[in-house]
């Protein structure tokens, strides 16, 4: 089994040592690299280009957000692990905007982590369940996306999205894998993949939870979350 490569980021160089030894036990995961500020975090990414880089959100200088932003748009395929103190909805919202795939609190326990890494490590969007499971965020989030739809230009209504696609994408934003989504719809899990490249493509989009704002912006997809 293949090696996948982490970056760590954070300001004290403490809980970068603990995690270091943490992850060092476990054989599928390797440290690339390691960050105790932004623009240190934007230049490794360049530099070792790993898979997930975990962050915390309150970094010297440019912020863990900033980096998020900065480094999904070079490089799309890394998964970002973020870690703040802020639970709140326009926190979430900010997150799920720069693409981030675990949204987790500071205090997150070693066992919670490392189920998020393994998550992220097979290209899920944890951030789902974040949204889906505290109800007073999923409606702070589904409101602040519904008042971005109100604001977007009214010639983006079209959709240059297949039916088939759309589908995909709705059942993307309601958090479901790419496995799960094969199973509904009753397609290979080969198919999935090739419609979702298909939609980051059209979409000129990142990655998918980009792909999901995008589409919710423009009213192509709805997603109805808990107590609607």
């Amino acid at each position: 089994m293949s090696q996948t490569s982490i970056v760590l980021v954070h300001a004290h160089a403490l809980f970068r040592e603990g995690l270091r030894g943490y992850l060092s036990n476990l054989s599928d995961f390797r440290i690339v690299g390691e960050a105790s500020n932004g623009q240190q975090a934007i230049q490794l990414a360049d530099y070792t280009d790993p898979d997930i880089m975990i962050m915390e959100i309150d970094l010297p200088g440019v912020n863990g957000l900033e980096v998020a932003r900065a480094v999904k748009r070079t490089h799309p395929h890394i998964g970002v692990i973020l870690l703040s103190a802020s639970m709140d909805g326009p926190s979430v919202v900010k997150a799920i905007r720069a693409g981030v795939a675990a949204y987790l609190p500071r205090n997150v326990s070693w066992e919670e982590l490392l189920n998020a890494l393994r998550r992220v490590q097979r290209s899920d969007y944890v951030i789902n369940d974040l949204v889906l499971s505290l109800p007073e965020v999923a409606g702070q989030v589904l409101a602040a996306f519904r008042h971005l739809a109100v604001e977007e230009d009214t010639q983006s209504i079209y959709s240059p999205l297949s039916p088939r696609e759309l589908q995909v994408l709705e059942l993307i934003a309601d958090g479901r894998t790419n496995k799960e989504i094969a199973a509904h719809l009753d397609i290979s899990n080969q198919t999935v993949k090739n419609h979702v490249s298909s939609i980051l493509r059209k979409l000129a989009v990142n990655d998918r939870t980009q792909a999901v704002v995008y589409a919710m912006r423009r009213g192509w997809i709805k997603v109805v979350l808990p107590g609607e």
